[in-house]
């Protein structure tokens, strides 16, 4: 739409300058008085866009004179009432975004200012809130925390109200070794890489050296990964303990049917992307079967915090009994891992450390894992925000606890 704009002393010398530049036809979009003269819009004829709001048409082609065409032609009062109306809504649209924008600027600056407020009336909070970021715990358990912390602690009281917290949420099984201990039919599972064939290894030594190798059965439905029957199968050798390798949920069923008289059964389970199709199949088949089947999650030590809440959310769904923490001898901090577990409120059976089969794999020291993951940051390093960063990120976060999770 090209719309131009014509400027003389007089409205005759204005349409004069129209009529030349555009032709006889050209269509007046606007004529006013402005400071020194007429301003005038206008449009050419063949610029005119195709609009609703047109003359009237004939329908009977019949009775159209010879030589005039059917075809709806625009009418110039409809067309200078949309180019008005378009202009509007331009302006009203640019005008709304800035108000917007604006009112996120205002919000982050009252933010921001309430938590200084704050941290100057008690300004330990702001040392316990940086060090819990520094460790790896999310700025959504540390604003909760922070939230409920009782005024008027010293800087060591508070650590310790922290520790005390996290001890009382931090959620381990009650009897130690309770999978091999109790029994049952487990099932681990996970993403790729994470541990899942190890553990399952490291587990079934464990029920071998109690209760003996004719107690254990493995199965696999591992059949997607070239070698990954192989490596269970190598495990279940050295272990004196057949590997079976499942291919759907039928038999799934039929071999739980079978092994009824076992102390324990452990499943290991294909390897994939937590956002890959397969998994809602593959916690289908675990579901399917029958059997009560307990699915345990694997949380690699490593990962980072928001990859673990989306492993959560997808292996959720389907029910997870517990968790397992792995990799903890690759994960510089702790703490994010425990802080997982915690929001999603999983209770943890075991935590591993190394490839080594079982000596890795261990029963969850409370006072071991909370040691580490309070322990003072003292190396620098990129991704460490300061004082005033760390303020900024919890202040203008209107994000809540994942998980619904609350704490005592």
């Amino acid at each position: 739409m090209n719309v131009r704009k014509f400027f003389a002393s007089s409205s005759r010398q204005a349409l004069y300058l129209v009529r030349e530049s555009m032709g006889p036809d050209a269509l007046i979009l606007s004529n006013h008085q402005v400071e020194g003269g007429v301003e005038i819009l206008a449009m050419a004829q063949a610029d005119m866009p195709p609009l609703a709001a047109t003359t009237h048409v004939r329908r009977d082609k019949a009775e159209d004179p010879p030589g005039r065409s059917t075809q709806p032609v625009a009418s110039p009062i409809a067309v200078a009432a949309a180019v008005d109306t378009a202009a509007a809504d331009a302006a009203t649209s640019t005008l709304a975004s800035e108000i917007k924008s604006m009112r996120g600027m205002i919000e982050e600056h009252l933010s921001f200012q309430a938590w200084d407020n704050a941290q100057r009336g008690d300004p330990g909070k702001a040392k316990v809130l940086r060090d819990m970021l520094l460790a790896g715990f999310s700025p959504a358990l540390a604003r909760q925390f922070l939230a409920k912390m009782p005024h008027g602690l010293g800087a060591e009281k508070k650590l310790e109200w922290v520790k005390a917290v996290l001890d009382r949420n931090l959620r381990i099984v009650a009897t130690a070794d309770e999978i091999v201990k109790r029994g049952g039919v487990y099932a681990l599972v996970g993403p790729t890489g994470v541990g899942k064939t190890t553990t399952v290894a490291k587990i079934a030594a464990r029920c071998v050296v109690r209760y003996g190798a004719d107690r254990l059965a493995l199965l696999t439905t591992d059949g997607y990964r070239i070698g990954a029957h192989e490596q269970l199968r190598i495990y279940g050798k050295l272990l004196g303990v057949r590997v079976i390798a499942i291919k759907d949920a039928s038999d799934l069923q039929f071999v739980l049917d079978d092994l009824r008289g076992k102390h324990l059964v452990l499943i290991d389970t294909v390897g994939m992307s937590q956002r890959d199709q397969l998994v809602p199949e593959q916690l289908a088949m675990l579901s399917a079967s029958g059997t009560g089947i307990q699915r345990l999650l694997l949380l690699n030590a490593a990962g980072n915090g928001e990859t673990l809440d989306d492993v959560v959310r997808v292996y959720r769904g389907a029910g997870v009994h517990g968790c397992i923490i792995t990799k903890a001898d690759e994960a510089v901090r702790i703490a994010t891992v425990l802080d997982v577990a915690i929001r999603h409120q999983l209770p943890l059976h075991y935590v591993t450390d190394g490839q080594r089969v079982p000596e890795d794999l261990h029963l969850p020291d409370r006072e071991s894992l909370l040691r580490g993951a309070l322990c003072p940051v003292t190396t620098p390093s990129a991704h460490h925000l300061d004082a005033t960063e760390c303020q900024l990120m919890l202040a203008s976060s209107s994000l809540g606890v994942a998980a619904g999770a609350s704490f005592a």
